[in-house]
């Protein structure tokens, strides 16, 4: 597939193992870049990179403009922006440009729901969603080729098809896949207006708020490039909000339900980190230690014990909701919490039973 006819819908929840090769720090990457000369006539953006950009149509030009895909001097503008002297287009995507063919690899796949136009998939943590930077097999999308190995409309390098949003290696659940371009066009739209569905349940130190709204912007970390982080000013980041609740507070941990109304690169780790809730085991974030409860020995030997029982960072996506890209139903579909996260659960609750701390069942 030519690189030309790489516009497709862009989406901010990048790989920890892409992060340090993001564009910027909202988890888009430039594929292309022009720069207007100096006597240039006012153009509109979408007639100005037609002629720029081989094999791609004004219309779907104007379907990434509309995406947020299409930026002009580092931000999003509509298609009918008109182009002035020396401004600065960039074509954006939710993921690097290939350098090499994505071949097939007969990796498990935990399919939920599929049909003509899509199909939903349970990732299991540990498991990269893309290839890039230093996971260049061994991914979900070598995984898919190979599912659609037998299937000659669907081309796993054609960025025109595929994932409309990721989630983290570390992080498990619900993923969909469009199969066709006016699929992952509708549904792209759908995540960039915010009227999917996401809710994810996640362990996190500490006991918050019932409830709680965070709002925040988020981008990449000036102290730390591997890390995002919450931004007070308005002009550093992209505006992110997320709704949590508590569902059942166990002692020194809680477990909460966290719904995205944004969809930002590490958005859950992140604010939740903010509000000084890191995720348990969360690395990067500082969940990794102990930062609730009296250290005693058997205390910290029981921490340890459950940073082994779940070595990632407790977070699951849980369900996903999403209307359907052709008839127009409204899908939902819900994922069982996987096996570490019950046991590091079931740990903390009888260790919570045993201090007298009362809780809720998940």
């Amino acid at each position: 597939m030519n690189n030309d006819e790489t516009i497709l819908n862009p989406i901010d929840d990048v790989e920890d193992s892409e992060l340090d090769n993001a564009a910027d720090g909202n988890g888009l990457y430039e594929h292309f870049r022009f720069v207007a000369d100096k006597g240039q006539a006012l153009l509109r953006v979408d007639k100005f990179l037609v002629a720029r950009l081989e094999k791609s149509s004004r219309n779907r030009v104007q379907q990434a403009a509309e995406a947020g895909c299409i930026l002009v001097n580092g931000r999003a503008v509509k298609s009918n922006y008109r182009v002035k002297p020396l401004d600065v287009v960039q074509v954006v995507m939710d993921r690097p440009r290939y350098e090499f063919e994505i071949t097939a690899e007969d990796i498990p796949l935990d399919i939920v729901y599929e049909d003509r136009e899509v199909l939903v998939v349970n990732k299991p943590a540990g498991l990269v969603v893309h290839p890039g930077h230093g996971n260049y097999n061994g991914t979900l999308v070598n995984a898919l080729a190979w599912h659609f190995r037998d299937t000659p409309d669907y081309d796993v390098n054609d960025p025109r098809l595929g994932l409309v949003h990721r989630i983290d290696k570390d992080t498990s659940g619900l993923l969909v896949v469009a199969k066709t371009p006016d699929a992952k066009t509708n549904l792209g739209r759908q995540f960039f207006e915010k009227t999917t569905r996401r809710e994810y349940v996640a362990v996190v130190w500490g006991v918050p708020d019932a409830k709680g709204r965070i709002e925040g912007n988020i981008g990449r970390s000036l102290k730390d490039r591997l890390k995002m982080a919450v931004f007070d000013d308005p002009s550093i980041g992209k505006h992110a909000v997320t709704h949590y609740e508590v569902i059942e507070p166990l002692g020194h941990v809680s477990v909460v339900k966290c719904v995205l109304e944004t969809g930002r690169t590490h958005q859950i780790r992140v604010h939740m980190s903010h509000i000084g809730h890191p995720l348990f085991n969360d690395a990067r974030y500082g969940g990794d230690m102990i930062i609730r409860g009296n250290p005693s020995s058997s205390y910290r030997a029981f921490v340890e014990n459950c940073f082994k029982v779940c070595p990632r960072q407790a977070l699951h996506a849980r369900t996903l909701g999403f209307v359907h890209p052709v008839t127009g139903k409204e899908m939902f579909f819900t994922s069982e919490i996987p096996d570490d996260m019950k046991s590091l659960i079931e740990k903390w609750r009888i260790y919570s039973g045993a201090s007298n701390f009362n809780g809720v069942k998940v």
